[in-house]
């Protein structure tokens, strides 16, 4: 789990290195329904790849999608495209908390966040609280990450 946390932490750092300020939960939101439009319009394969372009419509400042598949299968991720295709159902933060569980739980009963759980910031390096919000759409849920 740390291991994945550096690698994370390292290509985030390359999205947001000239970001002023981090995205919001409102940004969060809005980039979620963003490709939840794109993905009814383009379809899945046409999102994924999208998703997966660092300089995409799916990036925002420190913000980035992932999608995951309702197994916890990764079916796109903005910072770690090689991430596609791994089943991260029961991934741990710091504190041992299956976030992951937790939002694909919550999205299939209609919610759409938070989900409250510890990351590493991309910027300084550090664990930090972060909250993800999420959508599920159809046989995906589309989920971006805000840091506090």
């Amino acid at each position: 789990m740390k291991q994945l946390s550096t690698l994370l932490a390292a290509a985030l750092f390359s999205l947001s290195a000239g970001a002023a300020e981090h995205g919001t939960p409102d940004e969060a939101i809005s980039l979620i329904n963003k490709t939840a439009a794109y993905l009814a319009d383009e379809g899945a394969d046409k999102t994924f790849f999208e998703i997966s372009n660092p300089k995409g419509r799916f990036i925002h400042r420190d913000l980035y999608i992932v999608i995951y598949d309702r197994h916890g299968k990764v079916m796109a991720h903005g910072a770690i495209p090689r991430l596609a295709g791994i089943n991260v159902l029961d991934y741990r933060d710091e504190d041992d908390k299956l976030f992951v569980r937790e939002i694909l739980d919550k999205a299939s009963k209609g919610q759409q966040g938070p989900v409250d759980y510890k990351w590493v910031h991309p910027l300084t390096r550090q664990l930090q609280a972060k909250s993800a919000w999420f959508r599920q759409v159809g046989s995906y849920v589309i989920t971006c990450g805000t840091y506090k």
